[in-house]
């Protein structure tokens, strides 16, 4: 994906990697709980691709992991 907010997208899925570790998810357990492939979940977490997200699986990633949605856009 070509994006002038490539960095928001990294952050982003930093902030998703930091939160999944912090409730004790694996990858592999964690994408099964939000309905996604561990591929989705790699490259959104990883920082050497851009890869976004509908609100639908941020809602989603929200909810399971307990933490509210706009933590995750926070800068």
């Amino acid at each position: 994906m070509i994006t002038k907010y490539a960095d928001k997208y990294i952050s982003l899925g930093l902030k998703i990697a930091y939160y999944r570790k912090k409730a004790g998810y694996t990858q592999e357990a964690f994408a099964e709980k939000i309905g996604r492939s561990v591929v989705f979940l790699s490259q959104v977490e990883g920082t050497g691709s851009v890869a976004g997200i509908s609100l639908e699986t941020l809602f989603r990633i929200s909810e399971v992991l307990n933490v509210p949605a706009h933590k995750f856009l926070e800068e």
